[in-house]
């Protein structure tokens, strides 16, 4: 049986969306067959696959499950919401594991209202009670982290020139420390000025990525709680900028580009 796909990104962040709203897959996603078609030599190639379908009783207009590239799940992607809100029209309200997050078509692209930060060691989670804004830790000359949790957990680094840090080695132990239950995200940012950061992240699952709309909002957060931005800032990814506010409802909004790449279909059977 042959299933229709779409691929997209936001900022180089590529996703393969199906959509299961109208016609149901052929069988339940399970996590070797979202790895297998992310896999991007014998798949279709992305760093989320993501599953579209009906909202349910969710208060919703549609519902997404996300799926990373080791084929794991996860509860939020800030570039995925923008893309599915693209095909969505604009304006849509898509329930997800980490709850409903709402996108708005604008002029700059799609927005995202990404909900409230949490910031409690338990909501990240940690492995055990320490203080998120200054973490004890450190890693190879990483220390002192910020712990955010935007839908999934993230640790962010502030450092003088994020291009030096080798992400790509740091990067996994980071992730895998035992210290993170769940594992985690792990940013690298600069603060450039008051409206400017520049920053890399090691998604979980996923690796080295060029945007992370969860690591941008994180990371915006993270340099506010610490004074060292203002609540609205522009974060320049190796993909592209991101727009964050963090307002006086405690909410956060992301905004940027969201991108169709093109449409295909793949044979189900070849990706159990």
């Amino acid at each position: 049986m042959r299933v229709p796909f779409i691929k997209m990104h936001g900022l180089g962040n590529d996703f393969v969306v199906l959509d299961a709203r109208n016609d149901p897959l052929p069988a339940a996603m399970t996590a070797a067959r979202a790895a297998a078609l992310a896999d991007r030599h014998t798949g279709i190639g992305c760093d989320q696959l993501i599953v579209l379908a009906p909202a349910g009783d969710a208060g919703a207009d549609l519902a997404m499950r996300i799926y990373n590239q080791d084929g794991g799940e996860v509860e939020a992607c800030g570039n995925a919401t923008r893309a599915v809100g693209l095909l969505a029209g604009g304006n849509a309200r898509i329930a997800t594991a980490a709850g409903v997050l709402v996108t708005t078509g604008n002029a700059q692209g799609i927005a995202v209202d990404m909900g409230e930060p949490r910031l409690g060691w338990e909501q990240i989670p940690l492995a055990y009670a320490m203080d998120t804004l200054a973490m004890p830790v450190g890693w190879d000359g990483l220390e002192q982290p910020v712990a955010v949790n935007v839908g999934n957990p993230h640790a962010v680094f502030f450092v003088p020139d994020c291009n030096a840090v080798p992400l790509d080695v740091l990067g996994p132990q980071i992730e895998h420390d035992p210290l993170f239950p769940a594992r985690v995200n792990v940013n690298i940012a600069t603060v450039v000025d008051r409206q400017t950061i520049r920053l890399r992240v090691w998604e979980r699952g996923a690796g080295l990525t060029r945007a992370c709309g969860t690591g941008a909002c994180a990371t915006a957060v993270a340099a506010m709680r610490r004074g060292l931005v203002e609540r609205e800032v522009t974060v320049h990814l190796p993909g592209g900028a991101l727009l964050i506010g963090w307002g006086a409802d405690n909410r956060i909004t992301m905004t940027g580009p969201a991108t169709e790449s093109f449409r295909g279909t793949f044979a189900w059977e070849d990706y159990g």
